[in-house]
């Protein structure tokens, strides 16, 4: 297939583009400046542009696009920016699929596990409604605006959750448990949704030429509690887990930004992968935490 892919460059944007390479499909990335071959399309997506007749040249459209949430901490403008960076790269995508002669046939658009909002003791699937607080509103308009997509593109939004990695988060969680600061948040029951970057990868690759549309979770198969995550990163590290963090300390620190990441609670499960025969190569955290260490990045 030849895949247009809106923030190639990314954390997630890179590992998909060897994934899709190794595969045997053509990469068309979609760069902020002027186009310098064939395989780059250019693109303003804060400003609406795009030249939308590469949408006629391509078989299916990844859409990565959307500032980090691991920034902290999110200030009045960076909430604006974590909301406009989603919200009006998906629009300008979905315009410039409806506007082209011969739609792509697949629309894959990323999204989040923070549709579901903090619901402790609940387990989520795709089938569960949408939660409160500033994350699920983001996802909602979010989602919304990939639903803009022409009704001839089978559209899946894949909900995301923190990705086992080199990058994102874990680059953060790594730079404290390599100092020896990691710490218990809050209680540390708190369930976070995980999946191995290896996993993300491969179950994108896998809504390229699967039939499955709407929202798809992209998460682990096996729940994890924020204590098990941070944990199995110290032990690994062999470095101390002894600090415990407050509620309150970190609500003071780090603003709304605590709440919806760190102590929100998500017992997140892949339901629709899962039926629909995925098989995933990262089981439990620990294994995902295990291939991300000895990664060839980890060594070097």
């Amino acid at each position: 297939m030849r895949v247009l892919i809106a923030g190639a460059s990314g954390f997630i944007g890179t590992a998909l583009v060897d994934r899709l390479t190794a595969e045997g499909h053509e990469i068309v990335r979609l760069v902020r400046r002027k186009a310098q071959g064939p395989d780059e399309a250019a693109w303003s997506p804060a400003a609406g542009i795009i030249d939308f007749t590469v949408m006629d040249r391509v078989d299916a459209v990844v859409n990565l696009s959307g500032a980090s949430l691991a920034r902290l901490p999110w200030t009045k403008n960076y909430r604006g920016e974590i909301v406009d960076s989603r919200v009006t790269a998906t629009r300008t995508l979905a315009d410039a699929m409806r506007k082209a002669k011969r739609p792509p046939g697949v629309f894959l658009s990323a999204s989040a596990v923070g549709y579901y909002g903090d619901r402790p003791g609940e387990l989520l699937t795709e089938f569960s409604t949408a939660g409160t607080g500033f994350l699920a509103e983001v996802v909602t308009r979010w989602e919304a605006a990939a639903a803009l997509a022409p009704h001839e593109t089978r559209t899946t939004v894949f909900r995301t959750g923190l990705v086992i990695g080199h990058g994102g988060a874990m680059q953060r969680v790594g730079t404290l448990t390599r100092l020896g600061l990691s710490s218990r948040l809050g209680t540390g029951g708190q369930h976070w949704p995980w999946i191995a970057l290896d996993d993300e990868v491969a179950a994108i690759a896998y809504l390229l030429e699967s039939r499955l549309s709407g929202p798809v979770n992209l998460t682990g198969p096996t729940p994890a509690t924020a204590d098990r995550v941070m944990n199995a990163m110290a032990e690994r590290m062999r470095r101390p887990y002894t600090l415990a963090v407050p509620e309150r300390m970190l609500g003071l620190a780090l603003g709304r930004a605590a709440d919806e990441l760190l102590l929100s609670s998500q017992k997140v499960r892949p339901q629709r992968l899962i039926d629909d025969g995925f098989r995933f190569t990262h089981v439990t955290v620990e294994s995902a935490i295990d291939a991300m260490l000895n990664a060839p990045r980890a060594r070097a």
